[in-house]
């Protein structure tokens, strides 16, 4: 989603990650991690704060993928390219029944959407736009960024709500979250999903209004976790415990409002985005919410996976317990508990 230059400087970065060495004892495990979006996702900017982490070089080192999207990354789960990633609720249940990954684990939080007081992904149309309920969206052209992902759901979820057949009454183009202000202004479309960082780009605000929410849409959605397939947390516990430990401890410090412009800094240096675009919302409640624990609300997962089913995404119900290992989390946020 970002420049060939973020990109390229991302993989630099973590090339001299993956150096790093432990002055003594056993070599660190390599932990290759998929990611989509900073700073959605924390792990890319877990090593800018290293004066944070404990474990970083030592019993484990990172070797950070990039991907387009949380699809692709079922790709590289399933054929062992990379160990633990980010994924969407849309994504996780696609890795299980489509992929066949009934070994794949959720591990932690990354982020939930629609928590009371916290941020939510809006739907927005011009404002001058002549919509005004969604039962107006009947014969227009809407924008998703994939078919199936977590907006996508959220956006025909509504749709439905509202009488609308997500597959007859409208017409549904993919594009790109950089592209979608584009698209809205030049009137190619007339709703497009806005998330952070992209919903914060001031001239959309400028030239748009929400005409509902994902909220409104599907309740609170555990948006992404965490997850790695089971055999690699058992050979690997204790270092996949470090790391988990650090993402925490790099939460707590990015999350501390005395930490907040040197927070923005470093998003902004790893963006390749002006600090300004990250001033305002970045880590604080306008932002979406992060468990301080890390710990995903299971309950609201599966009730975001019962939509896709209900929406013909999904063939079976999954129960999500099944496809849950917490302990390392937990034991990760007991330890850091200890040691402050």
């Amino acid at each position: 989603m970002y420049s060939r230059r973020f990109v390229l400087g991302s993989l630099a970065m973590s090339a001299l990650v993956a150096a790093a060495k432990p002055a003594r004892g056993a070599e660190p495990l390599r932990i290759r991690v998929g990611w989509v979006v900073v700073p959605n996702d924390m792990v890319p900017i877990l090593p800018e704060a290293a004066q944070v982490t404990r474990h970083l070089g030592k019993s484990y080192v990172l070797d950070l993928q990039y991907f387009a999207g949380t699809t692709p990354i079922i790709t590289a789960l399933a054929s062992g390219t990379i160990d633990t990633s980010a994924l969407a609720f849309s994504s996780l249940p696609l890795a299980i029944e489509n992929a066949g990954l009934d070994d794949l684990r959720v591990i932690s939080d990354a982020f939930q959407d629609g928590v009371e007081g916290y941020r939510t992904n809006t739907f927005r149309v011009l404002k001058d736009s002549p919509i005004r309920r969604v039962e107006d969206l009947k014969g227009k052209v809407l924008a998703t960024n994939t078919q199936g992902s977590a907006v996508d759901i959220a956006m025909r979820a509504m749709l439905r709500k509202h009488g609308l057949n997500d597959r007859t009454d409208v017409s549904i183009v993919e594009a790109r979250f950089p592209t979608m202000r584009s698209l809205l202004q030049e009137k190619k479309v007339v709703l497009v999903p806005a998330v952070m960082p992209f919903a914060a780009d001031p001239e959309l605000e400028k030239i748009s209004r929400p005409l509902f929410t994902q909220k409104d849409a599907i309740g609170q959605t555990q948006m992404i976790i965490h997850a790695a397939r089971e055999g690699f947390l058992k050979r690997h516990r204790a270092a996949m415990t470090d790391f988990l430990e650090d993402m925490l401890r790099v939460l707590h410090f990015y999350t501390d409002p005395n930490h907040h412009e040197q927070a923005v800094q470093i998003v902004s240096k790893v963006t390749k985005q002006p600090a300004a675009r990250f001033e305002k919302w970045l880590f604080t409640r306008r932002d979406y919410y992060r468990n301080p624990n890390g710990l995903p609300d299971l309950k609201a997962l599966q009730a975001n996976i019962a939509v896709q089913k209900e929406l013909g995404f999904l063939k079976a119900a999954i129960d999500i317990r099944k496809y849950a290992d917490l302990s390392l989390i937990e034991t990760a946020a007991k330890r850091l508990a200890s040691k402050t």
